[in-house]
């Protein structure tokens, strides 16, 4: 055998078995997206609670998300003063004015009004950092107590904002007592 054609085969056989490794190491899959399995916060490693698809009129995908927290960390305590990330994968275009207007509705729909007028003013700066998605495209959404929400765009930092307050009024949009959708909430914390 040829020392080049050798030398090929073994390359083959290392990307082979270095892909199907690597393959391994996604926690979750879901429609052909995968999440990481975990997400290092500061000093703490959040794991991979529970993902699902949230779809429009039961038959448009609109984007498949995963929820992170701490072990240990019950569900019911999720929206506590502790670290968690919701990851989102979008499957369709959606601009950044729709996720201003849907993110204020919902969060006055989870918010009582003294609640939601203590936040006003982070929401609307909050609001700022939206942009336009496109298929493909993953907004992370970070609370680590002591810095506040931090928003990402396909791991870009687009900005933050402080308090728990305000962290557990955004993250109510989808897993507060009236969510967007109970069967999406009940799937990333795990409950399924």
């Amino acid at each position: 055998m040829n020392i080049n054609k050798f030398r090929s085969a073994i390359s083959i056989i290392l990307l082979s078995v270095l892909l199907s490794v690597t393959a391994d190491l996604r926690a979750a899959e879901i429609d052909g997206i995968y999440f990481n399995d975990n997400y290092s916060v500061g000093d703490r490693k959040l794991n991979i609670r529970g993902y699902a698809i949230l779809n429009y009129i039961l038959v448009i995908k609109a984007y498949a998300g995963a929820l992170y927290m701490e072990n240990g960390i019950p569900s019911s305590s999720v929206l506590g003063n502790t670290p968690r990330i919701l990851e989102l994968y979008y499957f369709q275009n959606i601009s950044a004015e729709d996720f201003r207007l849907s993110t204020k509705e919902m969060i006055r729909r989870n918010t009582s009004d003294s609640e939601f007028n203590m936040i006003s003013g982070r929401l609307t700066a909050f609001n700022t950092f939206y942009r336009d998605v496109k298929p493909g495209d993953r907004y992370r959404a970070e609370y680590l107590p002591g810095k506040g929400t931090t928003l990402y765009l396909n791991g870009i930092t687009l900005g933050s904002v402080a308090g728990n307050d305000f962290s557990k009024a955004f993250f109510s949009i989808w897993i507060g007592k009236n969510p967007i959708d109970k069967k999406f909430r009940d799937r990333i914390l795990g409950r399924k």
